[in-house]
């Protein structure tokens, strides 16, 4: 079956491209090159933030291009960067107080409810929520509803209030995984297992080993239960 064609726009230009296509392939078709704005290609990296509004409709829309089909009449803006505020710590210092984001990110608390920033976030995240987790210090709650966040910026993009949502996202989770969560002993074993050479000897002989006998390993291997 072929293609439908449709019409989308590209920095206000328009290019006839298949319905079949994500945004990212419809931009290559239409001979753009990505130099920024590409990464996994599999909605793992944000590196693909996009706005989009379809002709004819005043909504707004937010989606990552690897992963959206194209629709007729898409205009399309790439964000593949938003200028995010990244506080410096050393996270041997600070503590999961309740205090440390009223020091490094105050801004949190100048949240105004709109939840823009939940409406925006390509990953179906409550990030209104985790932000008022982060506001009570509540830092496993905030790191568990922010877990699968990909710091795309869109979020931070829409917020009134200048908030920086990944970046106190990901200061939650480190908190968590470095005070609050159960230490796994089963990994500081494996860890010291590496650091004293163990597996030196099964590296060496995978590494040496063609691609397609390490696909056959892999694609055959035990997997635990």
């Amino acid at each position: 079956m072929e293609n439908n064609m449709v019409n989308i726009y590209i920095a206000g230009k328009q290019y006839t491209v298949p319905d079949s296509l994500t945004i990212m392939n419809a931009m290559e078709y239409a001979g753009y090159k990505h130099i920024r704005g590409c990464g996994c290609r599999a909605g793992f990296c944000g590196a693909c933030a996009t706005i989009y509004r379809i002709k004819g409709d005043s909504e707004l829309r937010f989606c990552l291009a690897c992963q959206t089909r194209v629709q007729n009449g898409m205009y399309i803006a790439s964000l593949p960067f938003f200028p995010t505020q990244k506080q410096t710590y050393d996270i041997e210092k600070v503590k999961p107080s309740q205090t440390i984001m009223m020091e490094l990110y105050p801004e949190i608390y100048s949240c105004i409810g709109c939840n823009a920033c939940t409406k925006a976030c390509p990953q179906g995240l409550s990030v209104m929520q985790y932000i008022a987790y982060a506001q009570r210090g509540e830092y496993e709650k905030c790191a568990e509803a922010s877990f699968d966040c990909i710091a795309c910026g869109m979020c931070a993009s829409r917020c009134p209030a200048g908030i920086t949502h990944p970046m106190v996202s990901l200061l939650a989770r480190r908190l968590y995984g470095k005070y609050i969560a159960p230490k796994s002993e089963h990994v500081d074993k494996r860890v010291q297992e590496v650091i004293d050479g163990d597996f030196d000897a099964i590296v060496k002989e995978l590494s040496e080993k063609p691609l397609e006998e390490l696909k056959e390993l892999y694609n055959h291997r035990d997997i635990e239960k």
